[in-house]
């Protein structure tokens, strides 16, 4: 990867020995665990590897985000994302970034249904620490387009921050 890019391992509720085998394989800069995984195992497979880790929440309302940022205090960031019964993210949907208090202390990755028309109002009302998109800047499923990603980076940086 060029300077500056950080790797991610993304992982779903996956075994210990699964994310240990993948970064015996892989390096990573980064865990990012997306499922209901509890902090005691975020904190011992980050510590074991070596490797810091994101804390992914689906938000929903009734979720005390303050709560979580006391449970993975040792997390290097939440990642906010939509809460869609029965799936763990990717689904293109937003939430209301209203839910998200504004003084967690943690850094926030926001994502959930990102797209050109909406981050720059997303950054504005959130301030998050950093954006994740995917499915916001395809021309079709798992397709990324050139100039939609163009026009959200133009959105991110117009923000009015």
């Amino acid at each position: 990867l060029p300077p500056f890019v950080m790797s991610v391992g993304l992982f779903v509720d996956a075994a210990a020995n699964e994310v240990t085998q993948t970064l015996a394989q892989a390096r990573v800069d980064m865990l990012q665990f997306h499922g209901d995984e509890p902090p005691e195992y975020c904190r011992r497979i980050s510590r074991d590897c070596g490797v810091p880790y994101l804390k992914a929440l689906r938000v929903r309302p009734g979720l005390d985000l303050l709560q979580y940022t006391r449970d993975y205090h040792d997390a290097k960031g939440l990642l906010l994302d939509a809460y869609i019964e029965g799936t763990h993210g990717g689904t293109g949907a937003t939430f209301d970034w209203a839910l998200i208090p504004k003084n967690l202390p943690l850094p926030v990755v926001l994502s959930g249904g990102l797209t050109p028309e909406n981050v720059a109002a997303a950054v504005r009302a959130v301030r998050p620490w950093a954006v994740d998109v995917s499915s916001g800047v395809e021309s079709s499923k798992g397709i990324k387009d050139a100039a939609t990603i163009g026009a959200f980076i133009a959105e991110v940086r117009n923000a009015d921050v």
